[in-house]
């Protein structure tokens, strides 16, 4: 448990600095962009710079839910602050929706009204961007767990559809400079919208499903409920629940029907059996209450509410 808990110490600050640096450089150029768009009149330039502005604050909100979640537990909160990190990816998710629907409406306005677009300004900013983008982006990757923590993907997901923004200006600004092909910027705002708008409902359905006490996707529940109840002396299992407490930190409650025979002792013995095996699928916080057949629970809310899994399990 101890050098669980030293690693997530250890990735928690590489997140925390990494999410630092590509807010510092995120902002700056986000700047530098918005009156890029202004002055060549881009439409493409500018949806590049608003997303940027949510890339910032989404940075920015990553950053603090990490500053917020480092408060230890406390008689109110008494799994600390960690779930603050899944609160901000769900903000961010929604950020991104909203970013997406308000570059649709402007691409509308745009092919309604398209206005004379300086291409060789686009071209430059637009490129200048997407190098900013692929530095940060590394930077996430190699710096960060963009994989399993949900912040900072949200965070990171902010930054790889910005970088897609880059490019879609980038092309769009050609077809301009080449063809004259004024509808192309509105065009490229639109499809950076669609890609804006998925990752935003891929992010915010993954915090709700933390928020909602999912089960983890990392985790099969039958794999576990076969793990557990194929360890000798152990009966079945009953009002199983797991869920993530943070992104990375999954958790684990059960009853189990023992012998009631079984003494102290070997109770404890079984319990350090199934932690062990627990902690190898992810799992480091675990609560099992052991029952004998004449003494389990009956009746219970959970029991009643907990279908899909007691209806194999349950002996009530």
């Amino acid at each position: 448990m101890l050098s669980l808990g030293h690693e997530h110490n250890h990735t928690h600050s590489a997140n925390k600095k990494t999410l630092l640096i590509a807010f510092i450089i995120i902002t700056g150029y986000m700047i530098v962009e918005a009156i890029g768009g202004i002055l060549t009149k881009s439409l493409a330039l500018l949806s590049d710079a608003g997303h940027m502005l949510s890339d910032s604050i989404s940075l920015g909100i990553a950053l603090v839910a990490f500053t917020i979640g480092e408060k230890v537990a406390n008689n109110k909160k008494t799994f600390g602050y960690k779930r603050f990190e899944v609160l901000a990816a769900v903000f961010n998710g929604f950020t991104l929706i909203f970013v997406a629907l308000f570059i649709f409406y402007e691409a509308i306005q745009r092919f309604m009204a398209p206005p004379e677009v300086a291409s060789n300004g686009m071209l430059v900013i637009a490129t200048v961007g997407l190098l900013i983008n692929i530095v940060v982006g590394w930077i996430m990757m190699r710096g960060g767990d963009t994989r399993e923590n949900i912040n900072l993907r949200a965070a990171f997901l902010h930054v790889i559809s910005d970088m897609l923004g880059s490019v879609a200006a980038i092309i769009a600004a050609l077809l301009i400079m080449f063809f004259d092909w004024g509808w192309a910027d509105p065009v490229a705002s639109v499809i950076v919208a669609i890609l804006v708008f998925v990752s935003g409902i891929k992010v915010t359905n993954s915090g709700i499903h933390i928020l909602m006490e999912g089960t983890p996707q990392n985790v099969d529940l039958n794999e576990i409920i076969s793990m557990i109840e194929g360890i000798k002396r152990i009966e079945n299992i009953h009002d199983l629940h797991v869920w993530t407490i943070a992104s990375g930190q999954n958790a684990l409650s059960c009853h189990a029907i023992v012998d009631s025979s079984l003494k102290i002792e070997d109770c404890q013995s079984i319990l350090e059996t199934i932690e062990h095996e627990l902690q190898h699928k992810g799992i480091g916080h675990v609560t099992i209450q052991m029952e004998s057949k004449r003494n389990q629970h009956e009746n219970t809310i959970l029991c009643k509410s907990n279908t899909n899994i007691d209806a194999h399990h349950h002996n009530h």
